[in-house]
């Protein structure tokens, strides 16, 4: 056999090949960024060989669910999801992302969330794809954002599309997906989104289910107890009525007792949909502050305008008599609310020393009520405020097990690295998925499959997830005895334990657990001409 100068060989490993057939003792030969060949391989001369006796050898996660758009190219992040053996990132999450469009508006508006992109100032989706080609040690696929396009196309109007804005959106739509995108992402929550109804949402899917993409929804009204409510308007957006064939659909971060959630995907499948769904080992989330204790039309105001209004006594007072009231009515926070949104991130200068602490702490570190701390607070950090949100029902690691070992589960971190104290899941998810629920949702073969290859079977990346000759060469090399979240709500960046070898697109991003500095990411295109089923496959 002819040497190959670039052939790599991992030797004496495990293979766990995420087909979800039995781990097998087998090498693994890497070649032209492919996997050639699992088995014995004989070692020819120049080989790079990596002795792998006592790990894993598993398919690189993919992470279903990150707001790294454009924290991926920082060093520092790279790192963090390369430790957890995160190979992949699906962007363009809770439809808000940079294209398509100059990414201003998403920029401003996501500023705490997803950060600015480097580079990126417009081009649509084949140009923010193509920055992140060999710009990144990991690969990142993208969702058209139709919040993103809804704004493009209408701003912040909240009336319903005419014909002809409908037609516009459905086009940018299209031409988001033949540039390579995955599918379509809601965020029904956020602005101008929560605008958008359920007419609006399925005529957007019907490009969506002609190119076979996937329609992944931040659910409307908050989850928890409203998630039948939102699980509901998913199914009829999915299933498309007389306006579309159907598409197969994607629930982000659900967040909802596992019982409930057996219950009603199964109703959901019934009813003729297809759904997967995402979501992180820990019950407490992340969002913008802004969101989660504001009106709606705040977020739809431009940033000077909505400072003004929050500066002024009058609103003030009225927000105080007729809002905020509400607040603790909210199923996912409650009277306690104060206590329970704990400041990440806020670039105000004067404000350093509040990340890390809850709004109730800020106000009696200020001698005022909590309104005015709020209202203080994102002023000063002109609304680019996140938080770690408490959750009034802290669920026990075995309800959390019984939903992560859902057949429609998939891995998603929620991942935002944007702060001085942000939530520990961008840097833990993963690596808490095998170090805690590894023995409890699945075994390392089902770790496999929920992390890595069913993913990759929902998103469209037909190449991804397994240890297969002719697959991509994206691989992690997992200690089992070791592997081990590290960071908590007290030390949220710290890295995870127990992979230290990794490997995307046939290249070692990360040796000995530190960066190579090779940059073999790419943004990952879907094929033109899909073959992904559609209603009521499994």
């Amino acid at each position: 056999m002819t040497p190959h100068p670039d052939r790599t060989v991992l030797r004496g490993g495990i293979v766990i090949d995420g087909t979800g057939g039995p781990r097998h003792a087998a090498d693994v030969e890497i070649t032209g960024g492919r996997i050639a060949a699992v088995g014995d391989v004989a070692t020819l001369p120049g080989d790079h060989v990596i002795d792998c006796r006592g790990r894993f050898v598993m398919p690189g996660f993919i992470d279903a669910h990150a707001h790294v758009d454009g924290r991926v190219f920082d060093a520092g992040v790279q790192l963090a999801l390369l430790r957890q053996g995160i190979t992949t990132v699906i962007g363009g999450q809770d439809g808000v992302s940079y294209a398509p469009g100059d990414g201003v508006w998403a920029s401003r508006y996501f500023a705490a969330i997803n950060g600015p992109h480097p580079t990126y100032a417009g081009g649509g989706v084949a140009e923010l794809l193509a920055s992140y080609d060999e710009a990144t040690p990991l690969n990142v696929g993208f969702l058209v954002p139709a919040g993103t396009v809804r704004h493009h196309v209408m701003g912040m109007r909240t009336g319903r599309a005419d014909a002809v804005q409908l037609a516009e959106m459905q086009r940018l739509v299209a031409e988001g997906l033949e540039a390579g995108a995955l599918g379509l992402s809601t965020g029904l929550d956020y602005v101008p989104g929560i605008f958008a109804d359920r007419e609006e949402l399925t005529a957007l899917c019907a490009p969506l289910s002609e190119a076979g993409g996937l329609y992944v929804t931040h659910m409307r009204g908050g989850y928890e107890t409203n998630t039948a409510a939102g699980l509901h308007e998913v199914v009829a957006i999915c299933t498309g009525g007389d306006v579309h064939p159907g598409v197969r659909g994607h629930v982000s971060h659900l967040h909802v007792d596992a019982a409930d959630a057996d219950r009603l995907l199964a109703e959901a499948a019934a009813s003729g949909a297809d759904l997967s769904f995402d979501m992180y080992p820990y019950t407490r989330g992340c969002t913008l502050v802004s969101m989660a204790v504001l009106p709606p039309e705040y977020s739809a105001l431009d940033v000077d305008t909505a400072v003004t209004r929050l500066s002024d006594p009058a609103e003030r007072a009225r927000l105080r008599d007729t809002w905020f009231p509400g607040v603790a009515d909210k199923p996912s926070l409650g009277p306690e609310w104060p206590a329970m949104i704990r400041i990440g991130h806020t670039p105000a200068a004067d404000w350093a020393w509040a990340p890390g602490l809850t709004l109730a702490e800020i106000a009696d570190e200020r001698g005022t009520d909590v309104v005015d701390a709020t209202l203080d607070l994102l002023v000063a950090g002109r609304l680019e405020v996140n938080a770690v949100m408490a959750v009034r029902d802290e669920r026990p690691v075995e309800n959390l097990a019984r939903l992560f070992a859902h057949d429609a589960h998939t891995g998603g971190s929620d991942g935002i690295f944007v702060g001085a104290v942000p939530h520990p899941r961008a840097a833990g998810s993963f690596a808490r998925f095998l170090g805690t629920y590894v023995g409890r949702s699945f075994e390392w073969e089902g770790a496999a499959v929920h992390l890595a290859s069913r993913t990759a079977e929902r998103f469209g990346l037909a190449d991804r997830g397994a240890v297969v000759p002719g697959a991509a060469a994206d691989l992690a090399i997992v200690d089992p005895v070791t592997a081990v979240d590290t960071a908590t709500y007290d030390d949220p960046r710290a890295l995870a334990r127990g992979i230290d070898d990794v490997f995307v697109n046939g290249t070692q991003v990360l040796r000995d657990g530190a960066l190579t500095g090779a940059l073999a990411g790419r943004g990952l295109r879907r094929p033109p001409a899909s073959t992904t089923s559609t209603k009521g496959t499994p």
